[in-house]
């Protein structure tokens, strides 16, 4: 039984969040459509996955993959990912300044937002944003309703957000304000 609490097998549904055992990064299916050609004896199926895998510390990534069955199209999308991972910009739990990006017809824009805002956005960018280990943001799908090209849009204003590093709280001193007070 504890074999079977550490291991989560993958789900066939979309947007399940699936984490296995030796791996730190989680995975989250966006899309699955069964694709078809036409060849000279008939019609060949196949299946195609778009997988976004990340850690929710910045480390973020995706791919799209084909395969003869939907677990083999899931993996081969899933070990993709893991290799073509990007580093987002995340400071205070937030994004440092507002991106609007575009892919194809997608496009989407990208809002920092104050502590306790959470996550404001919809469907694929929502995973993206999660996965990247964004937790307070607000972002709109401005163009195409196509999850692949939302997905593409979001990780091109990821990597396009400019490295800033956190501002630290001023300490003020106990005995500097005592005295400023007994001076007046």
């Amino acid at each position: 039984m504890a074999k079977e609490n550490q291991l989560k097998t993958n789900k066939r549904e979309t947007g399940k969040s699936v984490k296995t055992q030796t791996d730190e990064f989680e995975q989250v299916i966006i899309d699955i459509a069964r694709v078809t050609r036409v060849m000279a004896g008939g019609k060949r199926m196949r299946f195609r996955a778009c997988v976004i895998v990340g850690n929710k510390h910045g480390k973020v990534g995706y791919a799209v993959a084909k395969g003869a069955d939907v677990t083999l199209a899931v993996n081969k999308a899933s070990t993709k990912a893991r290799k073509n991972l990007i580093n987002a910009s995340v400071v205070n739990d937030t994004i440092p300044h507002r991106m609007d990006c575009k892919f194809g017809a997608a496009k989407i824009m990208l809002k920092p937002a104050p502590k306790g805002t959470g996550v404001i956005a919809g469907g694929a960018v929502r995973s993206v944003l999660e996965l990247a280990g964004v937790s307070n943001v607000v972002a709109k799908i401005l163009g195409s309703k196509n999850k692949i090209n939302n997905v593409k849009a979001t990780f091109e204003a990821l990597k396009k957000l400019k490295r800033v590093e956190p501002k630290k709280p001023v300490e003020i001193k106990k005995e500097d304000s005592k005295e400023k007070i007994d001076s007046k």
